[in-house]
Formats: structure tokens, sequence, C-alpha cells
């Protein structure tokens, strides 16, 4: 089936500007988004061309159900859960690992017994395993074979090989990265990572909801302060699975406790870190080539699922707004999303948006009257629950939506002012539908939206010249999946 709209046609719409809301103007406003939504994805300096075409695409309210799980998500759950991993004195990588009440393998069993209990609560839904390895040394940050243990519970969905993965990393440290045996509370970094994990498992996971149709794993990984060891091996598990398994999406939390650094506060926002050209092991050097013709690469896969996040989790029920960066991480660091940007994932990173380095990495002590450590007096646990549902919002939005539609192209076959978009037919069980999306080349967010129901071709009057095109499915229920970028292709 095919969609051509190669005239005007007034039943559509009145002239929609295609416009973008420039995030800076929206992360001081954190009610504005409720009272008016349909400006979150505008900006004036990225209206043209203007166009006749669909409507404006604006933010997807959340379902019933995600609502409802959004407002159980508990501050004082995530400051019991930041609290206990505070006790266990360090949870460096190199501690102990036979203590029932200090080290790493104390806080590892805690986690994995959190897990277990939301899973005997969930009707069978949740399913929760302690995976691992042991690391050889690496001439570097781990000096002796050390036991690498990710814990991992995972809420099967009704679709097969669909995952999405949200983690913390429960290991800490202090100012020497081979100090193990030292206090490193980690309450920012990062108990408030692994305490989104935990309550969102607990919430999702009880039987009084739908199963979702992607399986989602809530995980808590070890090794990163080492050298991001736990969530490269979770990722490789993953990629080297038979069938491979398809991670739709993964949510590092990584510093996550806190919105204020002496002066600076912002505590309706959260920062989401989003990669841009993947690297050439995933990406080949003539598909890479094809993509900078175009302009694809702030369409990347990452980029589009923040894009996505973007849509769905800055709206009341979270409180917050989503500051979408372009980029990796931030200079000098990285984080547990990397290891699955390179096993070819889309991943993306929240942090908070003024991290205090007086409360990362350093050893607990008082210095000319000033407090130095990662202590739990620096958390702000309501600030936590909000990212939380943050993260809630994106991930059960996807668990519930359709997959990315497969081989998405654009007619490149001659000179045209229409555009025609193509990709493959879905299997005969789909019973949703297709959006062609699209934006001003130097917009960053998608701005226009046109429904093509059950078509697999569509020909709009509007120029791939002037902006950027993409190709997302939608679902029976209207829930909305991540938009594709197309790549030069025909029939």
């Amino acid at each position: 089936m095919k969609l051509s709209i190669l005239a005007v046609n007034a039943a559509l719409t009145a002239a929609i500007p295609l416009t973008s809301r420039n995030p800076a103007n929206v992360l001081l406003e954190p009610k504005r988004v409720a009272e008016d939504s349909s400006a979150t994805l505008i900006c004036a300096a990225s209206s043209w061309p203007p166009n006749t075409v669909g409507t404006a695409n604006l933010p997807q309210a959340p379902s019933a159900d995600l609502a409802s799980m959004l407002a159980q998500v508990s501050a004082a759950n995530i400051e019991a859960t930041i609290l206990k991993l505070v006790s266990f004195g360090t949870r460096h990588t190199l501690s102990t690992q036979n203590s029932s009440t200090r080290g790493i393998g104390a806080a590892r069993d805690w986690i994995h017994a959190e897990f277990r209990r939301y899973a005997d609560a969930s009707d069978g839904r949740l399913t929760v395993e302690t995976v691992g390895y042991t690391q050889e040394p690496d001439g570097d940050r781990i000096p002796f074979p050390t036991l690498i243990s990710d814990v991992v519970a995972t809420l099967r969905g009704t679709e097969e090989n669909r995952l999405l993965v949200v983690s913390g990393h429960y290991d800490s440290r202090v100012t020497d990265v081979l100090d193990y045996e030292s206090d490193a509370p980690g309450a920012d970094d990062d108990a408030s990572g692994v305490a989104v994990s935990l309550e969102l498992a607990r919430v999702m996971s009880q039987p009084g909801y739908p199963l979702p149709k992607a399986s989602i794993a809530f995980v808590a990984v070890a090794g990163e302060e080492q050298g991001l060891y736990g969530a490269q091996f979770l990722a490789q598990s993953y990629a080297n699975a038979t069938p491979r398994v398809n991670v739709e999406g993964m949510f590092n939390n990584d510093i996550v406790g806190s919105a204020k650094s002496g002066e600076l506060e912002d505590p309706y926002v959260i920062r989401l870190f989003a990669q841009g050209l993947p690297g050439l092991a995933i990406e080949n050097s003539t598909v890479r080539e094809t993509r900078l013709s175009i302009g694809g690469e702030n369409d990347t896969p990452a980029r589009e699922l923040a894009r996505f996040v973007k849509e769905v989790a800055e709206n009341e029920a979270t409180g917050m707004n989503v500051s979408v960066v372009y980029r990796l991480d931030r200079y000098l660091r990285s984080g547990d999303h990397r290891p699955f940007l390179e096993a070819g994932y889309p991943a993306v990173r929240f942090t908070e948006p003024h991290e205090n380095y007086d409360h990362q990495h350093q050893d607990v002590r008082v210095e000319d009257g000033k407090q130095y450590g990662d202590l739990p007096e620096f958390v702000d646990f309501e600030y936590v629950a909000r990212v939380a549902r943050v993260n809630g919002a994106a991930l059960w939005s996807l668990a519930i939506a359709p997959s990315t539609p497969k081989n998405v192209r654009v007619d490149t076959s001659a000179l045209s002012t229409s555009t025609t978009l193509y990709w493959d037919a879905p299997s005969p069980e789909y019973g949703g539908g297709y959006e062609v999306v699209w934006r001003p080349t130097s917009a960053p967010f998608w701005t226009g939206v046109l429904d093509v129901g059950s078509a697999i071709q569509a020909t709009l009057a509007l120029s791939k010249d002037h902006v950027v095109f993409g190709v997302r499915a939608k679902g029976a229920g209207g829930f909305r999946g991540v938009a594709v970028l197309p790549f030069p292709g025909s029939r």
C-alpha cells in the first residue's frame, strides 16, 4: 500500500511552521511544559520552510497505566536504597566479596535480594539473576583477579527478542582509584542510579499492570570505576547471544542524585547525553560517507532515542525537563552506555545538571571547613524520584510501542521537489501503522508529523533537500516508536 500527498490538502491542516523549541529556553520553565505542551518543540529560529502537510509533532501523553506507575515512584524508597548501599562502607570493585556487611559482595547480595523480593511479588513476571566473570589483571585498575558481577532483573514482554535496559553501577571509589579499603559511600555516584533501577523494577513488575511488548532489564553493574567492566560484559553477553539480543534502547543513570552545585540549581532538569556518529566498527566507512552526504550525522540511533525520550518524558507526570546534550559524555568522563554503543545498541546517559566535584571520587574528609566525599547528605531524594519517573516514562512508552520500521529508504533516483519514502512491510500480525516525521535541518527535534496509516510508501509535497525525514511505527493504541532516518534507496 502506498500513500501519495502531492497537492495541498486543506483537510490536513492550515500551514504549520516547521519549528522546534530550543531546549535552552525550556530549562528554566519547569511548569510551562504542562501549561503549553504544544510549545515544547518550538523555536522560531528554525521555522523555514512553511508547509501545509501534516500537523505539528506534539509530545506524547502518558497512558493511564504509565501515569499510575509514575505516581507510585517513592522518594522514601529511593532514600532507603541509597542509605543501605552507603552502609556497606565501601563498594569498591576490588573490595571484599565474602562479608555480609561490608564491601561490594555484600552490596551485590543485598541488591539481588531486593530484586528477588520484587520478583516474589510479581506473579512470575520478573526474574532475577546475578551474572559475571573473573577479570584478570589489566595492568591498570585491576591489579589482581577480580570477580565482576552484574545483577539483572528482567520483566518479560510479550514479543520475542525485544529488550530495553536501564542501569546504574553499584561500585564506588575514593580519590585513589586503587584504594579499596577506605570508606567510599558513593551516594550520588552511583547509588542514585541503582536506586532508579530498583524502584522502577518494584513498580513496573506489579501484577496489576499489563505486560509490556518489549522486555525490560533493570540492572545494577559493577566495575564501572575500574573500566566499565560490568557493562561491557553485559553488552557483549547480549550481542554474542544466539540469536543476538535485540536491545532497542539502553538508559544509563550515573550521578543522578542532585540538581545543585554551589549557587547553581536546576531541580527540574536532567541532562541526557546522546552520541553522534557511531564508531567505524559499528557503521562502516561506506555507510558513514552516505550518512555524511545526506546530513544524517545528527540522526544516529542514539540521538533518535534521545528525541523519543524528550517527547514522552517531559510532562506533568514526571515534572521534569529533559536537556538533550548531543555528545557521547562529559569531557574526561565515560559511562556504562559506552559499551552498549560499541556493541551496536542505541544507548544514552542521564546525569544531573550541575555536578559538584567535591562530592565525586573524593576521600571523605573535612578540609578548611569544607566537607568532601560522596555522602547521602548531598543527595536530593525527591530529585532522584523525578529522574526515575523520566526513565519510567521513556521505558514504558518504548516497551508498549512497536519496534522501529525496517529498511527505511528515501527515493533519490531523480530530481524532485517532493519526497517519496519506503520501508519494509511488517509481520502479518502487526496491527498498527506508521508516521512520517520531519524537521528543518537546523532543528534539534521533530516538528512535523503525518499519519500514513498502514502504508509502507508515502510521497509528500515537501522537499528532502529542505528537511530531515524520519519514519516511525505507531501502535494500535496510538503509541509511537523511535523514528528511523531514511537512507537513499528505491522500491
